[in-house]
């Protein structure tokens, strides 16, 4: 049988800390990157798979107010226009309200029926599959290894009144162990940065720390993440609002643009020169 991706993790593990079974497996990670058994990439992902435990789904789901969704008295053109429109592979299907989930329509099945031009559309209950109902408490380690043994890539997350609270998927999950996912359907990522007027710069939230201190000087030390929203997340302990503001390296960063997940877009300015000896105006 095939080894999945947290029997490949374990396996690392045991491969680098055999008999060293004295510190914590955190610890032991970033021991093993100061000897070079291991690369500060590598490093960076085992250490994240460590923390799944420590989030749940709850965190990083689409939220039910921002699930596309088909009602169940749908047909299958409007369906077709769902995930043509949003780029989405699969849509749930609900009955009255989207606190019963009856189903997931997946392009791939949907595509089956209509190549057949002179069938008639199939009724919706005909090509959804079974949906997988999970707690939006379930951590994210969890979530993984359901995913993995179910064999499915979506889940329909309860609250604890049984209610629909939001939809997570295998991709959700993955984006937090190697960062986001982009594909296809992604729209196109626009330039890096933008240069503004009196020093400002725009800044995309994925621009890299090392980027940043090589092409304009601005030095943002950190050992655990790599890009200016990373940066900022890592500051506020979350994911920050946009409109907050952080000082840092002579510059004020303002997020611009950011989602429940990730910093999209900082406005990095430079900090006004105080005067010399000179006390501000109250």
């Amino acid at each position: 049988m095939e080894e999945g991706p947290e029997g490949r993790f374990w396996s690392l593990f045991t491969r680098l800390f055999k008999g060293r079974d004295d510190l914590p497996l955190a610890e032991l990670i970033e021991s093993a990157q100061q000897d070079g058994e291991i690369k500060p990439e590598d490093a960076l992902v085992l250490l994240k798979v460590l923390k799944l435990g420590e989030k749940q789904v709850a965190d990083i789901m689409v939220p039910r107010t921002d699930m596309v969704c088909a009602d169940e008295e749908d047909g299958v053109a409007e369906v077709t226009r769902l995930i043509v429109e949003h780029g989405h592979s699969r849509i749930p299907v609900y009955r009255e309200n989207r606190d019963h989930i009856l189903g997931v329509v997946h392009a791939k099945d949907l595509l089956r029926f209509l190549m057949d031009a002179s069938a008639p559309p199939p009724p919706l209950a005909r090509v959804m599959r079974k949906p997988l109902y999970i707690p939006e408490t379930k951590n994210l380690r969890e979530m993984l290894a359901e995913f993995q043994r179910a064999r499915i890539h979506i889940a329909v997350a309860l609250d604890e009144y049984g209610g629909t609270s939001g939809l997570v998927t295998l991709e959700d999950v993955l984006e937090e162990i190697v960062g986001e996912i982009e594909d296809e359907h992604d729209p196109t990522r626009p330039a890096e940065f933008q240069e503004l007027e009196n020093g400002s710069y725009r800044f995309h939230g994925r621009f890299p720390l090392e980027e940043l201190a090589e092409r304009f000087g601005i030095e943002l030390n950190s050992d655990q993440v790599e890009t200016l929203g990373g940066y900022l997340s890592d500051l506020a302990g979350r994911v920050p609002r946009p409109g907050e503001s952080f000082e840092a390296a002579g510059r004020r960063f303002t997020v611009v643009e950011a989602d429940r997940r990730q910093v999209r877009w900082v406005l990095a300015e430079p900090l006004p020169e105080e005067p010399g000896g000179d006390e501000l105006p109250a």
